[in-house]
């Protein structure tokens, strides 16, 4: 197991860069349209889970996994696409565990 410093060593970099990523991409959306961003299930949905990763944690990754994943157990009757999108638009759908 790596020390706090070895983590920081080696990993820092690679994970400035990813957070410098979705700063541009948080960037983009506002240029193309910022009231629609705003809007969308799946920027609510990443808006959370940045907000998670501010909070003090030991599980981010389940915390965010949740966020962003669809809680319902009940098999849908039909798809509505034929790929996934990323996020489950909790704000528009029951949630039933």
């Amino acid at each position: 197991m790596l020390s706090p410093k070895e983590l920081l060593d080696e990993y820092f970099v690679e994970n400035r860069n990813r957070l410098l990523e979705v700063a541009a991409f948080l960037d983009r959306l506002d240029r193309a349209d910022p009231m629609r961003s705003t809007d969308d299930f799946r920027v609510k949905a990443f808006a959370a889970a940045l907000a998670a990763l501010g909070e003090p944690s030991a599980n981010h990754v389940t915390r965010i996994q949740m966020l962003l994943s669809d809680p319902t157990q009940e098999p849908i009757s039909t798809l509505d696409r034929k790929s996934a999108i990323g996020a489950y638009d909790r704000w528009t759908h029951e949630v039933r565990p």
